[in-house]
């Protein structure tokens, strides 16, 4: 399988000159990639697995299927609001990782670096942008992003409605809650639903977006289930399936496949008694990195439990106000304000789950993860949690020293043998 992705590899590096054809491969890989895990992938992944694979592909594709009715978003944009309206956000990251899934970052970041992109800039938005740059993209509507957690996204989104000439908003979230700031984000999503109205011709309907939060409330009851049930049950897990839970923790949340996902889950997770050491993880998923793989993927002695982007926010909303809900839902995300919140967060998650060892990951090019790792490491070290930094990229294989990482984490999972369970 891995010699066929990278022939498609070379077939789309060789058609760069040609990008509808270019689009066109794109689409038709993913088109295969999701009959291949419907259909074949199956052996030994439990059914929540196999059908977040699927449906994963299905939220990849829907935009490239109906680009006249989808817009561009990021991790932490307000996707609700979409839901509520029939549009398919395309999630920018996620794209990011499945054109490195075909082999194809370095040739988009390299594009985008020989257009005047900072190389310290985040490889995802690189790896985006630069598919931009050689109009491998459709044109969507328009495009949404907030604020929290990336100090690139306003300007990746930008950049994104300068080259494609679509409107764009960019939701300010403040640090601090209150309810002023409430009512300030509020009149944002206000602003903010104006622009889709005008740029798809569709109308917002507050019922519509209220019923997308009653499942988004619903959700997030398995999901709280399924954590408490991990609390004493450790069930199979891989690199990519958990980077593949940050869509519908994020993006996608809100939708009915998100909903079956989480029922299927709780009850997987019932099925897969404790064992081995309890792993859990820290920022973004380099899934393709093979010593994280061969340690972590399937790994009946270390079980990787989950990663702190997907407990982000468990609360419900409140669907009597869903753009208030929202509001709150944005400014109160760990992820958001001070680096102290998401330590806090952590700290109950690793304590709650019986976590023996947590792994960092420091992303190239993301200021988020360096800047506040050492602050993570003295507040586990007083839980006296054995805590291990790597650093690399979770899209561009050049930037990413594998000799080195397994090395590293050889010893910290051997380490953890020696002390023992907790």
């Amino acid at each position: 399988m891995d010699r066929i992705i990278r022939a498609y590899s070379r077939l789309i590096e060789s058609n760069l000159d040609r990008p509808e054809l270019v689009k066109s491969l794109i689409r038709f890989g993913l088109e295969v990639g999701k009959v291949w895990v419907d259909h074949f992938n199956r052996n030994g992944i439990p059914p929540s697995l196999r059908y977040l694979n699927s449906i994963c592909f299905q939220f990849i594709l829907e935009p490239l299927r109906h680009p006249e009715n989808s817009g561009f978003v990021n991790l932490l944009a307000p996707a609700e609001i979409l839901h509520s309206m029939d549009i398919y956000p395309m999630f920018i990251e996620a794209y990011s990782s499945f054109v490195s899934g075909f082999y194809c970052e370095d040739i988009f970041i390299d594009r985008a670096e020989s257009r005047g992109l900072s190389g310290t800039l985040c490889s995802y938005h690189k790896t985006f942008l630069g598919s931009l740059e050689y109009s491998v993209l459709p044109r969507l509507k328009f495009a949404v992003t907030s604020s929290i957690l990336c100090d690139g996204n306003s300007n990746t989104f930008k950049y994104i409605s300068k080259s494609y000439k679509i409107p764009y908003y960019i939701v300010d979230v403040p640090y601090e809650y209150s309810e002023e700031a409430v009512r300030y984000v509020t009149s944002q999503l206000r602003e903010m639903i104006s622009m889709i109205e005008s740029a798809t011709g569709r109308r917002f309907d507050i019922d519509r977006l209220r019923e997308v939060i009653r499942t988004e409330n619903e959700t997030r009851g398995y999901q709280r289930l399924c954590i408490e049930r991990l609390k004493d049950h450790s069930m199979p897990n891989t690199l990519t399936f958990e980077m593949y839970k940050l869509f519908v923790t994020h993006p996608e949340m809100g939708r009915k496949e998100t909903l079956e996902f989480f029922k299927l889950l709780s009850e997987d997770v019932l099925k897969y008694p404790d064992g081995g050491y309890r792993i859990f993880w820290v920022h973004i998923l380099p899934y393709y990195l093979y010593p994280v793989q061969k340690h972590l993927n399937f790994n009946d002695e270390f079980k990787l439990i989950g990663s702190d982007l997907n407990f982000d926010y468990l609360e419900d909303l409140d669907e009597k106000r869903p753009l208030e809900a929202i509001a709150r839902k944005l400014i109160l995300n760990v992820n958001n304000g001070d680096f102290r919140r998401k330590i806090e967060n952590i700290k109950r998650l690793v304590t709650d789950l019986r976590i023996d060892g947590v792994i960092h990951f420091c992303q190239w090019g993301c200021r988020q993860s360096f800047g506040g790792v050492m602050l993570l490491k003295r507040e586990l070290e007083k839980l006296n949690i054995p805590f291990l930094i790597i650093d690399g990229d979770g899209v561009d294989r050049r930037n990413s020293p594998e000799g080195q990482i397994n090395t590293r984490l050889s010893a910290f999972l051997e380490m953890l043998t020696g002390r023992g369970k907790r």
